[in-house]
Parts: C-alpha cells; structure tokens; sequence
C-alpha cells in the first residue's frame, strides 16, 4: 500500500512537471489605442492577472497603438485566429452585420454612467454579446472609455458652427447620420491616421474621449474643444471563441477572474483618466477649451435627437425603449436620493442656574 501511495505521489510529481515544462498558451491582445488609456492600462492589467492566476500557463502579450493591426484590419484577424484577444470599439461591429450594437452610438442616449453600466452589465449587453457567436466571436465583457467631446480648428458652440466641417468619425452609419444632422461631412478614418490627418488639415475635427484626444496628441493640432458629452464611447473585451472553447475549464476560470478584475479596474480609472488628460490639455495652452451650457446641449438634442428615430428598426426599437425607461428609472432614484430629510429641531440653549 506504502508503495503504491508514493508511485502515485510520483506520478503526480512528473506529471505536474510535464505541465510546467510545457509551452504557455499564448494570447495575443491587439489594440490601437496608447498604453496610457485607460483600454491600455487595463489591458497590462488583464495581462498580469491573467499570467498570476494561470501560475504562468498563460501568457499574454499586449500589442498597442496599432501594432499587429489597425481599426479595419483587426476584426478579420480575430476571427480568422491570427489574434486570440480583442478590445474594439462598440462601432466596430456594425460591419459584421451585427449592427444592434450601434445603439451605443446614438447621440445622447446614456445620461450618465449608471444607465450605462445597467445596460452594458444586463439583459441588453448579454444579449448583445450572443449575437456575435456565429461570427466566431465570444463576448467577454463591456469596457469603458468615457463620454466624447468635440475638437475643431474653429469654435463649435451652435449647431451652425458644424456647417461644412470635414469631421473624422469612426465606421458607423449612426455616426455619418449624426455629424450630417449637426450639418458637418463625416470622414471615416482609422485611429492611426487621425492625428496626421488633423495636422495636414485634411479633416477638420473629429471627437474622442479626453483621454483619447490627450494621449494621441490631438490638442496639439486642435485649437478649440467643445466638451459637449454628446455621445459615448466603449469597448467590447472579445475572444475567438474556438480559442476560448478550446481551453480548459480550469483555465478559463481562472481568465474569467482576471477579466472581471481588469474590467472593474478599468471602469474605476476611465473617468479618472478623462478628467486627468482634460487638466493636461488645459495646462498645455493649445487649445481652448468651451463647456457646452444647458441651453446649448438642449439645442444640440433637439437637432440629434431625430437619430434615435432613423436608426431605431437597425439597432432595435426595443433596445432603444429599454435604454430609455432604465434611463428613468435611474433619474427617478437620484431624484429621490435628493429629497432632503427634515432638519433635525434646535436644542434650546440650557437655562442657566
């Protein structure tokens, strides 16, 4: 018995030998973003986790700024297994006919992160995401990267200041109907050539998060900002899903702890990250910067609002209602939150003896 208990325990040894003498799975993540941003930090993130909680069996490399491929490119690579990992922005699935996710795209839709967050993390984002396993794709989790600002090289306080401009967007028809509503010719560019096309002036403008604008070094060759919070921008955490169904379970429990780590940990520095790049830009002095008051917001929703509209049977009449009464919901619990509880009475001032 004694000897059968340490040919087994022999066994074990050599066999756990075998499986960390043998080659990590690789992961290559692909994105075209800077380290800085806060899709980069969590990408490093995700990579650290991810190689800590495999004890090595995994090994992530994290290619940014458009290394391996740019905006068009790295779909195609993905689904075809020349990448394992993913991080595109939401926009970027309207191309593989998958076009619901454009909801994401509609100008003024999401008042404010909460209602966001609600529909990325529950019926609709799920549902969303099963949408894209025929197209070989497996959605992992929604990242975030903050609400978008208009930059020009002339003030865009009113609607007609758009007249004629030459905006960069990303591929999205909901995009294009929006920047054409607001009066201005939409470009479609890929992220990498966007800071050389604003420099040689052959776009105008474009829109980004702060932390976007900051860290391509757009404010350099953008002489007015316009923050507006006009419409959002996030990501989608992705994986070949033959890739990811080819891994072991324990693996992929292990994957799944590192992304719901990497994922809050993102959520948590992307408006730091905003606010952090919007200081810098101020203190770069190249660019002027204009809050967009109420009056002027009210305008731009009016003339953008009609999207929502033109758009609904594409992305989802359903899913546009849903996203406004989570909306609602959501206002009607910070309305409460506001209500002041009544003021404690006065004490009366001790009578002396």
């Amino acid at each position: 018995m004694k000897q059968k208990r340490i040919l087994a325990g022999l066994f074990a040894a050599l066999l756990f030998s075998a499986v960390q003498a043998a080659d990590p799975i690789v992961i290559k993540f692909s994105h075209v973003v800077a380290p800085a941003t806060p899709k980069g930090k969590a990408a490093d993130k995700f990579k650290e986790l991810a190689e800590s909680y495999t004890k090595g069996a995994v090994k992530v490399e994290v290619y940014p700024n458009s290394q391996l491929y740019k905006d068009r490119e790295e779909m195609e690579a993905l689904q075809l297994g020349a990448v394992q990992m993913l991080a595109p922005s939401l926009s970027k699935f309207g191309p593989l006919g998958v076009r619901d996710f454009e909801v994401f795209d509609l100008p003024y839709i999401f008042p404010n992160k909460t209602t966001l967050y609600r529909v990325m993390d529950g019926e609709i984002g799920t549902r969303l995401f099963a949408k894209l396993e025929p197209k070989s794709i497996k959605g992992l989790a929604y990242w975030d990267n903050g609400f978008k600002q208009m930059s020009a090289n002339k003030p865009l306080k009113n609607v007609e200041d758009f007249k004629g401009l030459k905006l960069r967007i990303q591929s999205s028809k909901v995009l294009d109907a929006q920047m054409r509503a607001l009066g201005a010719n939409p470009q479609v560019m890929a992220f990498s050539e966007v800071y050389t096309a604003l420099q040689q002036n052959v776009v105008d403008g474009t829109e980004n998060p702060m932390s976007n604008l900051y860290t391509q070094k757009m404010h350099e060759v953008q002489k007015h900002l316009t923050l507006s919070d006009h419409g959002y921008l996030g990501y989608a955490l992705i994986v070949n899903k033959a890739f990811w169904d080819g891994l072991s379970p324990d693996i992929r429990i292990q994957l799944e702890k590192a992304i719901k780590e990497a994922t809050a940990y993102e959520r948590q520095i992307a408006q730091e990250e905003n606010d952090d790049s919007l200081a810098k830009v101020k203190a770069a002095g190249t660019t002027e910067i204009y809050i967009l008051p109420n009056e002027g917001r009210a305008a731009w929703h009016k003339v953008l609002l009609p999207v929502h509209e033109q758009f609904a049977d594409v992305v989802g009449r359903d899913n546009i209602q849903a996203i406004y009464k989570i909306a609602a919901d959501v206002q009607k619990e910070m309305d409460a939150t506001r209500v002041k509880k009544p003021a404690a009475p006065k004490k009366s001032p001790a009578k002396k003896k």
